[in-house]
């Protein structure tokens, strides 16, 4: 309940809590704040115990908690139905990047190696070079004609 209550800060409530009731008030608050909490933690499970009662013998491990969309959406992902697991599993996005880089390497040094040598496209190490202009086309050249696009 208490969790993200440093010590300092305990230490001002405490403080403030003197000074307001007084050290004579002060452990009659106590018991009357803890006799509220209490009250309040038996109406919840009474409330939870009728919410289970009266939706039947199929929502036996039921949880209110369940009600929450992420604690809902997790805690039928995880279950087996679907078969996640073994897709989740069975997925490795590393092996399949190295497969696929490996493939296109060795696509391109298929094609460098069956291209001339003098091909300005490619280089030595396979790959091209992107800082090369292309050539001009010729004054006599016509770009290609695109029907669809006039």
């Amino acid at each position: 309940m208490f969790n993200d209550i440093g010590p300092l800060e305990l230490v001002t409530i405490i403080v403030l809590a003197v000074l307001v009731f007084g050290p004579d008030k002060l452990p009659k608050v106590i018991q009357d704040v803890m006799r509220t909490i209490r009250k309040i933690r038996e109406f919840s499970e009474s409330a939870k115990a009728d919410i289970r009662q009266e939706l039947g013998p199929e929502f036996k491990d039921f949880e209110l908690e369940d009600l929450n969309p992420k604690t809902f959406i997790r805690k039928h992902l995880d279950s087996d139905e679907l078969g996640l697991k073994e897709i989740r599993n069975g997925f490795d996005l590393k092996k399949e990047m190295a497969e696929v880089t490996e493939a296109v390497n060795s696509r391109e040094a298929d094609t460098s190696s069956s291209s001339s040598s003098s091909s300005s496209s490619s280089s030595g190490s396979g790959r091209i070079d992107m800082t090369k202009k292309p050539e001009d086309p010729g004054k006599d050249d016509r770009p290609p004609f695109d029907a669809d696009a006039t």
